[in-house]
């Protein structure tokens, strides 16, 4: 399989189908492609990443992604209905919604963020992230959002572990706790490294970053 990416500071869409990946040792290829650089419509239909080419296969959307692993690898999902059916809600969920979270504090791994004020629609998406997340840690046990193991929900949420860390969003402590956690996961190191590791800037990101915070420490190289 092949797994087509974008620049890893930026790309939370990308971080999911990844970070799933090397989280359960699946065996991929990844292919880094840069915002801005060149066409992403030579290997994706919509133009977006991430995008998988499964043999003849290809597999666009990071939730489309999943559900494609999942077929052939039945980790990508608890093994207990219930956790299953939670886990997908949860992640359908962070797929469509959150809206502010999205706009507001947009995914820069190395950079870190004051933000100029946190309005009533993203104090909403914060609030509603500690009780979904906070459910799931209760509700079935964790360390991870559906169980003992790492899921696909789990992926779904990396790229909000590394927002919660560039902005320093203020979160309960099980629900901060968890995304420590996460962030310490061997392939969220990786991921990581390598994102501070970048040296190319993407304007359009930067500008969006500059919109809503005041950049206070930069880890990238240069």
């Amino acid at each position: 399989m092949i797994l087509h990416i974008a620049n890893k500071n930026y790309s939370s869409w990308s971080l999911r189908p990844w970070v799933l990946l090397r989280a359960l040792d699946i065996p991929f290829e990844e292919r880094l492609h840069l915002f801005g650089r060149e066409s992403f419509h030579a290997f994706s239909p919509t133009g977006c990443v991430p995008c998988l080419h499964d043999g003849k296969q290809v597999v666009w959307d990071s939730l489309a992604i999943a559900e494609h692993v999942a077929e052939d690898h039945a980790r990508v999902w608890p093994d207990e209905r219930a956790a299953r059916s939670w886990a997908r809600s949860a992640a359908a969920e962070m797929h469509s919604g959150f809206a502010a979270l999205r706009e507001q504090c947009s995914m820069t791994v190395g950079q870190r963020i004051r933000l100029h004020e946190v309005g009533p629609a993203l104090e909403r998406d914060l609030r509603r992230l500690e009780a979904l997340l906070g459910e799931g840690l209760a509700r079935f046990g964790g360390p991870w959002l559906a169980g003992p193991a790492f899921t696909a929900v789990d992926a779904f949420y990396a790229p909000v572990a590394y927002r919660v860390q560039t902005y320093d969003l203020a979160l309960t402590p099980a629900v901060a706790a968890y995304m420590a956690r996460l962030r310490a996961h061997p392939a969220m190191r990786d991921w990581e490294r390598a994102a501070l590791a970048e040296t190319v800037r993407d304007e359009p990101h930067e500008d969006m970053v500059r919109a809503w915070g005041t950049v206070v420490e930069d880890l990238r190289a240069r």
